[in-house]
């Protein structure tokens, strides 16, 4: 008998820790976690390439850093606050702080991103555009493992499918649940790594010197546009969703894809100018 679906039932935790330890007991390391530090690791490690190739000196990476973290952690947390349950946030705003509850959005980490970018650019006279080109580079890799992440804590998934890929999320749904979700954390996680592939691939064959705007604009169009998609045959994440024709997902990708749409044409722009 063929089996026409995959059952999902791995544990978000890799470990946990005994309770009898003073202080760390009962704390858990999760994959979720683990990805996410993986993904600042690598990050690190591909923009220290491009900017050791532009002679940036290392201390500026390493307060770049910083910096991205700090935005990243408090625009998703803050995103999801206020783009999917503002009504509870604003009545219980220390709650906000509870971020080892879980609630981040994408669209806040990308705005949070751009906030701090934006800050830093400042602090060291570098071009905005300059920054962005660069950093969402690993930031589309990043991408990638949060979403394989979101799979180990079985989370973000699609809607009902009888595809021989579907999941049954029984941490999800309880034993003995047997029907299968689209697994749209692949779906995302598939199409960010083949865009950080093009990104990566853009840059070094353009010498690390592509027109000012494109790889960021590319970044925009191409992820935001994956995630609008996929946003249709993914499972509210709210109830308020369920009466929206775009759901907060999409209404808030589509300014991303404008503004990236805008950026590619004016790095075409500057490439025809006559010099």
């Amino acid at each position: 008998m063929l089996v026409n679906y995959i059952v999902w039932n791995i544990r978000p935790e890799i470990f946990i820790l005994p309770d009898d330890l003073p202080v760390v007991g009962g704390f858990s390391v999760r994959w979720y976690g683990l990805l996410f530090a993986i993904s600042f690791i690598l990050g690190y490690i591909i923009v220290q390439k491009m900017f050791k190739k532009e002679g940036v000196p290392i201390k500026v990476l390493d307060e770049l850093a910083t910096y991205m973290i700090i935005f990243t952690v408090v625009g998703a947390r803050l995103g999801h606050c206020l783009f999917y349950e503002p009504d509870y946030y604003l009545a219980h705003p220390l709650d906000i702080l509870k971020i080892w509850e879980g609630g981040l959005a994408s669209h806040g980490a990308a705005v949070g991103i751009l906030i701090g970018l934006y800050f830093f650019s400042k602090r060291y006279k570098m071009h905005y555009l300059w920054i962005l080109d660069r950093v969402v580079i690993a930031v589309t890799l990043a991408g990638f493992l949060i979403r394989m992440g979101n799979l180990m804590n079985s989370e973000i998934f699609g809607d009902v499918t009888t595809l021989p890929w579907g999941f049954v999320f029984v941490r999800y749904f309880g034993e003995g649940y047997q029907l299968a979700h689209h697994p749209t954390q692949i779906y995302e996680a598939i199409g960010y790594l083949f865009l950080f592939v093009f990104l990566y691939r853009y840059y070094w064959k353009h010498n690390g010197a592509p027109a000012e705007g494109a790889i960021f604009g590319y970044f925009l169009v191409v992820l935001w546009t994956i995630r609008f998609f996929i946003e249709f045959i993914k499972l509210p994440q709210v109830d308020f969703e369920n009466t929206m024709i775009l759901n907060m997902g999409q209404l808030l990708s589509i300014p991303f894809i404008i503004v990236g749409a805008i950026l590619l044409y004016r790095s075409r722009i500057s490439l025809v100018k006559p010099k």
